[in-house]
């Protein structure tokens, strides 16, 4: 999500912050803003315009293949199994979320990147949507653009994905790049791990990451989903005023998932414990937050937050698309899945255990974005991180935020853009 000019700013919190999944912060105080779609939604974007961007292409999909760290099973079931725990059996995953600016970042974003991953040293990110958004007017600036978010993991040699949330073809209609550029420019990239999207799928990158243990057999998967843009204006004839205006995973997705979830238990005799990324949040959130569909009462958050043991801050409505994709029904009867975490709903950063699936928030990376309200804007900057253990029943042992005020970084609430980092060679 984005703060338009005219919005409602979420309202003012306590000013401590969780900084494990162990210890709480939480505010029942809510403010329901309402963004602005920019253009028209992403799926009828790509479909009416066919504009793209041919420079930037011949930079995709030929060179991904010489990415040294690799694990996807993508439509055509080729496997590349080069990610793997380390050899004392655990593994690292960092979340960015929302880093969201154009190709003159606010300095502090690229400063927190680089401060969480020196002091995480992980061995897998995720830049899980809204990487960048409007303001690019050319495929240049695109490109710088998506440039500035890869380059922290890039300098570190850090193995690192995307998912794409609403946002990212804000500048598209300006520029010219879609999201399928978007993610053969990012899979140009040395060290990015993105497969191939899902064929047949509705969305981009829709694929997912196999992590050996080590004894070389798959230990964790890591999904990730494209979440779509915006709603359309209509459906049936019908418009859609008084619903959400995001988008929703669709059909073909879930059973993307679900097929393929399937297919990797036969293949390796049981289910591969996992992680979902997703940028918009699935309606199960809100549910959990307040342990009912109908009730929004304290009364009715505390019943959800004793049950479910939920930990964290919301400081906004969740804002999922207007129709439940049942993904969550999916993800529960499978039983794979042990996490789906979100962004979008930039100051937020609860997670909880709905019925033996943790549902989360990794809160705010990007500095340019709207966050709490006056001098507090920035104190939830942040990024989330994983703890995985192979040992473990479930492998994944602990999940915490990460927030920039651990760092020194200036939480000032004002604009600090820098100049764009400078393109790789191959990339100029």
């Amino acid at each position: 999500m984005t703060q338009q000019s005219g919005e409602n700013a979420p309202a003012d919190v306590p000013s401590s912050g969780e900084t494990s999944t162990s210890t709480s912060t939480t505010s029942t105080t809510s403010t329901t803003r309402t963004d602005d779609p920019r253009g028209v939604g992403r799926r009828t974007f790509m479909t009416l315009s066919g504009v793209g961007a041919a420079g930037l292409v011949a930079t995709g999909a030929e060179s991904a293949a010489a990415a040294p760290a690799a694990a996807a099973v993508g439509a055509s079931g080729r496997r590349e199994p080069k990610l793997r725990f380390r050899a004392d059996g655990t593994y690292t995953i960092v979340q960015f979320n929302d880093t969201q600016d154009d190709e003159k970042i606010d300095r502090r974003t690229v400063e927190l990147m680089r401060a969480v991953l020196d002091d995480e040293h992980p061995d897998l990110v995720i830049l899980n949507g809204d990487n960048i958004t409007g303001g690019c007017d050319t495929p240049l600036e695109m490109q710088q653009a998506m440039n500035n978010v890869a380059q922290p993991m890039e300098e570190r040699r850090i193995p690192w994905a995307v998912t794409f949330g609403n946002h990212d073809e804000d500048s598209t209609p300006s520029s010219g790049v879609d999201e399928e550029q978007m993610l053969a420019f990012y899979r140009s990239y040395r060290y990015n791990v993105n497969g191939p999207t899902a064929r047949g799928v509705t969305g981009q990158g829709n694929s997912h990451l196999l992590i050996d243990g080590t004894n070389g057999r798959p230990a964790f998967n890591v999904w990730l989903l494209d979440s779509g843009r915006y709603a359309p204006g209509t459906i049936a004839g019908q418009n859609l005023n008084g619903y959400p205006t995001w988008d929703w995973l669709r059909m073909d997705q879930v059973d993307w998932y679900y097929r393929t979830s399937t297919e990797l238990e036969r293949r390796y005799d049981r289910k591969i414990p996992s992680l979902m990324f997703i940028h918009i949040p699935l309606w199960e959130y809100r549910f959990m937050w307040f342990g009912s569909v109908d009730g929004r009462t304290a009364a009715d958050h505390e019943r959800g937050k004793a049950r479910h043991g939920i930990v964290g801050e919301r400081n906004e409505e969740e804002c999922p698309g207007p129709f439940n994709s049942g993904l969550f029904s999916a993800v529960q009867h499978r039983g794979d899945v042990k996490g789906i975490f979100c962004g979008h709903d930039h100051v937020n950063t609860y997670t909880g255990d709905y019925y033996g699936v943790l549902l989360g928030y990794a809160g705010n990376t990007g500095f340019g974005t709207y966050g709490l309200s006056g001098s507090e804007r920035n104190r939830l900057r942040g990024a989330r991180v994983y703890r995985l253990d192979e040992a473990v029943d479930g492998v994944l042992t602990e999940t915490t935020m990460r927030f920039a005020s651990e760092f020194g970084i200036d939480l000032t609430a004002d604009d600090q853009w820098m100049e764009p980092l400078p393109l790789p060679r191959d990339k100029d």
